[in-house]
């Protein structure tokens, strides 16, 4: 008699998932895609094959992408020095123009024929297009000081008719973070900060960040992982010292996220193959998800 184990195995994998297709049909879905998950070859074809399922499964992915390695590259090529201050580059003319034709013209398109030789329908932008990303010159405390950093900005609207266009015909946008002023002067803005204020703005049904950390770890000393946080206890571990470091932006940033209207936001290993499918359909996740208050979208749902 043939051995059915490894059938009904698959099958159970897709029936766990079910719930989740179901709560999530016609949802948006904001992945900002960077780290190692943009460097490695067979982490780049899981990601994409992700999003693709998302979009085929009647979900609505919009991809942000960032792009630092490759500027570095570019800019090192050109003699031109990169120098960062509390993880933002300080951007004069010079390096504006690189990060702009990095940006825009190399790595949006990459992901843009990554995604559609996957059998999706992608679509590459940037914030100036249709003045979807309008800003204005941002400028960073350092100890009470203002820093002028050049040209980095600060989002001050969001034209979300041109996301929702795109969206709602079939297409899958891929945005580069780059946005203009009222004068056309253009910036170089922060992917993450573009893909979590895309999210409030759309009111998004997920945020996610894929990152090179496992997610929020219960203590210092410890493996574990938390897989879901309400905002309270996202700052009481802040205040205890367990959240520390380059993980206190990311899940303040995902706090901001749902406290202006988005459901789940979600902190994702994209060292793991297929890191997307794995937080959004299984029941107990990879990463760490942060929301107001933990509510089930369905009564089994384990939290």
């Amino acid at each position: 008699m043939m051995d059915y184990t490894e059938i009904i195995r698959k099958a159970e994998i897709l029936i766990e998932a079910l719930p989740y297709i179901q709560a999530l049909s016609g949802k948006t879905v904001v992945i900002k895609y960077g780290g190692n998950a943009m460097i490695n070859e067979e982490l780049k074809n899981s990601v994409m094959e992700d999003i693709t399922l998302l979009k085929y499964i009647g979900m609505n992915p919009i991809v942000v992408h960032g792009g630092g390695p490759e500027i570095n590259k570019a800019l090192k090529s050109y003699d031109i020095k990169s120098e960062f201050i509390n993880g933002l580059r300080i951007t004069d003319a010079a390096t504006m123009e690189v990060a702009q034709m990095v940006l825009v013209g190399k790595t949006n398109k990459e992901v843009v024929s990554l995604l559609n030789r996957k059998g999706g329908k992608a679509i590459g932008i940037s914030g100036i297009d249709g003045g979807l990303l309008e800003c204005e010159k941002h400028v960073e405390m350092v100890d009470g000081i203002p820093v002028d950093l050049g040209y980095v900005g600060r989002i001050t609207r969001i034209n979300t008719h041109v996301l929702e266009v795109l969206t709602k015909d079939e297409y899958i946008p891929v945005v580069a973070p780059i946005g203009t002023d009222a004068t056309g002067q253009s910036y170089n803005i922060n992917a993450d900060t573009v893909a979590a204020e895309l999210a409030c703005a759309l009111k998004a049904e997920k945020l996610m960040l894929l990152t090179d950390v496992e997610g929020v770890k219960a203590s210092k000393d410890s493996d574990e992982i938390l897989h879901a946080l309400t905002v309270k206890q996202v700052h009481e571990l802040i205040d205890r010292g367990i959240i520390v470091g380059g993980m206190i932006p990311k899940v303040l940033g995902c706090v901001n996220a749902v406290e202006n209207g988005v459901g789940r936001t979600h902190i994702v290993d994209g060292r793991i193959p297929h890191c997307i499918l794995l937080e959004i359909f299984t029941n107990k996740g990879i990463g760490t998800m942060i929301t107001r208050e933990l509510s089930r979208y369905f009564d089994k749902e384990n939290l």
